[in-house]
């Protein structure tokens, strides 16, 4: 029988329902309000094993039309990039710069690993990095790039069906460690929000009887035209550098426009009403998160894992030990021992082992919850985004080589 296929507005649709069947769990299920699971992720959860059963029943496949959730996450990238201040950028310059060596050395711990992994279950030694960095913290793109490759200088003829299974498998674990991770962390280090910090993205938890900034129709109309300026120049930005010869995901761009516009319009136009650090941004920013991270894992083809077994799930539970074991022992220490070094760990539990979104997802979950981080919110984006392609690329043929 046919698949079943559902189109790119049902899918928006169904993204937005996922949403709130995840926030409707998080109440009810103590555990993962406790431990911080973003809404999008359990609601994204629950559907994939929906589908799961589906299958499992029918033999038909539900497929969904994704064309809008890419829009969602350029139009995310563009309101972080909005709401960056210079000097916050300024601020973060040094813990920029020891977030991206702890990650290269953690790619290189990461293809160890999956090195380890093919020795224990006899495979070929180039599968390491699809059981490593290109797979988890490149992600499924990284993984599909690299698969074919590998299966020809090995002859693994399942070498791509592994890649694209452990990305799967990686960003499920990545959205349910990072919370859990923070908490610890804060619970034991006593830490807490900045204070007066206006939230980036993830809005707080308001208490009873508290006077929220005013959001209306204006001023989210406002934050949408700002955002889709820097897209609009974000697009063309990237047209250029991709003529050049680099190639960047689209919302690297974005981002950056983002950035350049929030730190020169207002002081070039002072009269003009800019949205950065407005609850109104900071609503747009949760929309478009929530609802990308809602489609994506809801659109998880999760039976795709257990015709693959045990090898996969034994090198994966490595792969969650170790990654847990370096945030707690390493990240988190290096970073500075504080509020921001703790909300960058969930993030860093995020993109080790899923993808960028995963990472803010599980940073606002736990902003929401503790208090604004805005420099987290800021340095991972540009890392886990922007310089970890390139250093992957390079490890990822040392280790092929092997």
């Amino acid at each position: 029988m046919p698949d079943l296929l559902v189109p790119a507005f049902i899918s928006v649709t169904l993204g937005l329902l996922v949403y709130f069947i995840g926030a409707f769990l998080t109440r009810k299920v103590q555990f993962l309000k406790d431990y911080n699971i973003p809404e999008p992720v359990s609601g994204g959860l629950a559907i994939a094993l929906v589908t799961w059963a589906f299958f499992a029943l029918t033999g038909r496949q539900i497929v969904f039309d994704l064309a809008v959730r890419d829009y969602l996450l350029v139009l995310f990238f563009s309101t972080i990039g909005l709401n960056a201040r210079l000097a916050d950028l300024l601020r973060g310059g040094r813990l920029l710069l020891v977030l991206l060596g702890l990650t290269v050395g953690f790619m290189v711990l990461q293809n160890l690993v999956g090195l380890v992994g093919t020795i224990l279950f006899d495979l070929p030694t180039p599968m390491a990095v699809l059981l490593g960095s290109a797979a988890l913290i490149g992600g499924h793109g990284t993984a599909i790039a690299w698969g074919p490759e590998i299966e020809e200088v090995t002859g693994f003829a399942a070498a791509a069906e592994v890649g694209i299974a452990a990305a799967t498998l990686g960003l499920v674990f990545a959205a349910l460690i990072g919370g859990p991770i923070a908490k610890r962390l804060i619970d034991r280090n006593g830490l807490s929000g900045e204070e007066g910090a206006a939230p980036v993205v993830g809005l707080e938890f308001e208490e009873p009887g508290e006077a929220p900034e005013v959001v209306n129709h204006v001023s989210l109309m406002r934050s949408m035209l700002a955002a889709h300026v820097a897209i609009l120049l974000g697009f063309l930005a990237h047209g250029a550098i991709a003529a050049a010869g680099v190639m960047l995901p689209l919302f690297v761009p974005c981002l950056l426009v983002g950035i350049v516009t929030s730190n020169t319009i207002p002081y070039l136009f002072p009269r003009l009403t800019w949205p950065a650090g407005s609850r109104a941004l900071a609503v747009v920013s949760d929309y478009s998160l929530s609802v990308f991270l809602a489609m994506s894992l809801m659109s998880m083809q999760l039976w795709t894992l257990t015709e693959l077994g045990g090898p996969l799930l034994g090198v994966l539970a490595m792969q969650v030990a170790m990654t847990v074991a370096f945030i707690l022992l390493v990240v988190f220490a290096a970073l500075g021992r504080n509020f921001t070094a703790a909300v960058l760990s969930a993030g860093f539990a995020g993109f080790a082992l899923g993808a960028t979104p995963t990472a803010i997802a599980n940073m606002s979950s736990v902003t929401k919850r503790y208090g604004p981080a805005p420099l987290a919110f800021i340095v991972l984006p540009l890392v886990s985004a922007f310089f970890v392609d390139l250093a992957n690329a390079v490890i990822i043929q040392v280790f092929v080589g092997l």
